[in-house]
């Protein structure tokens, strides 16, 4: 039986840099995986540039939650009949073999999360390696106080998905919930190799490399937030 890839994208307003996306990642597709867009409201030319492709494997789903990357990612993931999942931002770019290397990863573990290169709107290097910064490795109470997992980068299984469905309300991102859970259910591993081209630029929901703005009680709420309803799924 043939193994079905669903690829994840949440947009918004993404016109500048979806084109560049979408190219490198349907190469790594057969012509049975999909591409599920959830679009949070775009007021540009995104929407038009993906109908542009007249590709089936590329479907558009409407995000109701406006200005939520979480809602909008979970849109997405809702849509999806793949066997495995990709998560995917609008604004990166795949590098050859990705999918390929991702998905043996696979054969053996439940959730894997690759390297990349981090640039910036023109794709000129800014770190060589996302997981020096993050100091990247699996284990659980690692990533529940530094968290390594970082949504374009990851892939999983199925029976991931469905543990990490629906997502809490009150999570503080997505891709850290996403982690958690493979760490305390199912297996993980990390791929060294950078597979990614992680844009960095004014737009973008998230900032690379910089302190957080957070104070440590806002962090330690966040943990609690977490652990609560990580206890929850043992019910």
């Amino acid at each position: 039986m043939m193994t079905k890839i669903s690829v994840c994208i949440a947009t918004h307003n993404g016109e500048k840099y979806i084109r560049e996306q979408i190219d490198s990642i349907l190469p790594q597709l057969s012509v049975h995986d999909e591409i599920i867009v959830s679009d949070d409201g775009s007021t540009d030319t995104t929407i038009s540039i993906l109908l542009s492709y007249r590709d089936k494997r590329i479907k558009i789903v409407e995000c109701s939650w406006a200005n939520s990357p979480i809602k909008n990612f979970e849109n997405a993931l809702n849509y999806c009949s793949g066997d495995i999942i990709f998560l995917s931002d609008q604004d990166d770019i795949w590098l050859a073999g990705k999918a390929k290397t991702m998905i043996q990863a696979l054969e053996t573990n439940d959730l894997v999360m690759s390297d990349c290169y981090v640039v910036n709107e023109k794709l000129q290097p800014l770190h060589q390696s996302l997981f020096f910064i993050n100091k990247a490795r699996t284990g659980f109470w690692k990533n529940l106080w530094k968290n390594s997992y970082t949504g374009c980068c990851m892939a999983f299984s199925r029976k991931v998905l469905n543990k990490t469905l629906p997502f809490p309300k009150d999570i503080p991102m997505h891709d850290q919930w996403i982690g958690l859970v493979g760490e305390l259910f199912f297996r993980t591993t990390i791929i060294n190799k950078k597979l990614t081209l992680y844009r960095r630029h004014d737009s973008t929901a998230t900032r690379t490399g910089y302190k957080s703005s957070y104070d440590l009680i806002s962090k330690i709420k966040f943990r609690f937030k977490l652990l609560k309803n990580l206890i929850l799924l043992y019910r």
